[in-house]
């Protein structure tokens, strides 16, 4: 692991010396690339520098130690050597957590999609929650929401709603909320004050470059129409609406949120290239499925992987057994203890594999 640290803090420092050369000032492309790449390495080589240090400060308070007679100095140095202690061993574990791979997809932006389940209209209204929900959590982390495509119910709810989430780390957090989630509640329509259980299903797909997917213009067939739904000015009264048919996949893609058939039109183009791209994405992990198996976000739209049950004010996540009672602030977009708690135990089941290779 050391060895990896060194070659990494090698690597770092012949960046830095070609960031700062005249030639690279000229290259926008390259002196973007570099920035990045030493951006991504900056945190190993912190820690790994501040490991060596604290195994510095060890010693030299071991070799003052052995040489030190007042008993006041020795107990200092002793403590002295505690501390630096707990600061390495702290530091190892951090270093091996920033040396696992990384997932390729995790700075990317993402697609949202978000269906109603099980529960007719009270799974559209949760479904519409749940929407709204990760609004205020991107709000929070100051990620730009785009709506792409929505179906609504009669009650207010959405039957479908598809957005693109724009961010730093939008995908290395919000891939770990795919799956069925399950609401618990005595809906409104209600009368006898029974709990009804429904569902909603969480796909989080991460954004497609247009060099990560081909799409051959004779597998596509388009369709323009007018918007249907509560439009805005202009919406309804034009043929702005766009739906995309995918012949090889049997993907459609409907697009109306924009009053402009070309924005449309880009926006289902690009929710195409996500979903086509998602697709070979579960190829690549279905072939690495025992490695799958060992990661705690795994995407499978039908695992149930959280319940939110009203009456308890309880929020229960089953894949890694935590439960929270404040179900309001979660609604309202307080997600980071439930997402910091499953990405702490993805690494930890990440860790325990490549101990056990």
């Amino acid at each position: 692991m050391f060895e990896q640290c060194a070659d990494v803090c090698k690597h770092f420092e012949e960046i830095q010396a070609e960031l700062a050369s005249p030639d690279v000032a000229t290259d926008q492309n390259r002196f973007r690339k570099l920035m990045k790449e030493q951006s991504d390495l900056q945190p190993l080589v912190d820690a790994y520098l501040a490991y060596k240090k604290a195994g510095s400060d060890r010693e030299d308070a071991l070799m003052m130690l052995e040489e030190e007679k007042d008993e006041e100095m020795r107990a200092l140095l002793k403590e002295e050597m505690a501390d630096a202690q707990d600061c390495i061993e702290k530091l190892e574990h951090k270093l091996k957590l920033l040396l696992l791979p990384k997932d390729p997809n995790d700075d990317r932006n993402i697609m949202l999609e978000i269906r109603a389940g099980a529960g007719g209209e009270e799974a559209a209204l949760f479904a519409a929650e749940l929407y709204r929900m990760y609004v205020h959590y991107a709000e929070t982390r100051r990620w730009k929401v785009e709506m792409i495509s929505l179906s609504e119910s009669g009650l207010g709810g959405f039957k479908e709603v598809v957005a693109m989430i724009s961010g730093k780390g939008a995908y290395s957090r919000m891939k770990y909320e795919s799956g069925v989630h399950r609401v618990q509640r005595v809906p409104e329509t209600e009368s006898g004050g029974r709990i009804h259980t429904s569902t909603a299903t969480v796909a989080v797909m991460p954004e497609a470059e247009e060099v990560d997917v081909v799409i051959d213009p004779n597998d596509i067939r388009i369709d323009v129409m007018r918007a249907s739904g509560n439009g805005g000015q202009c919406v309804n009264t034009t043929d702005s609406a766009v739906r995309l048919t995918h012949y090889p996949t049997g993907i459609v893609i409907y697009s109306q949120t924009e009053k402009s058939q070309l924005q449309n039109k880009e926006k289902a183009f690009r929710l195409l290239r996500s979903k086509l791209y998602e697709l070979e994405l579960e190829k690549q992990q279905s072939a690495e499925a025992e490695a799958r198996r060992s990661q705690i976000g795994t995407g499978d739209r039908s695992e149930k992987i959280r319940t939110y049950n009203f009456p308890q004010s309880r929020v229960t996540d089953h894949r890694i057994h935590l439960t929270l009672y404040k179900i309001d602030a979660v609604m309202n977009g307080d997600l980071d203890e439930l997402l910091d708690a499953l990405i702490a135990a993805d690494q930890a089941a990440k860790l325990t594999k490549q101990e056990e290779a």
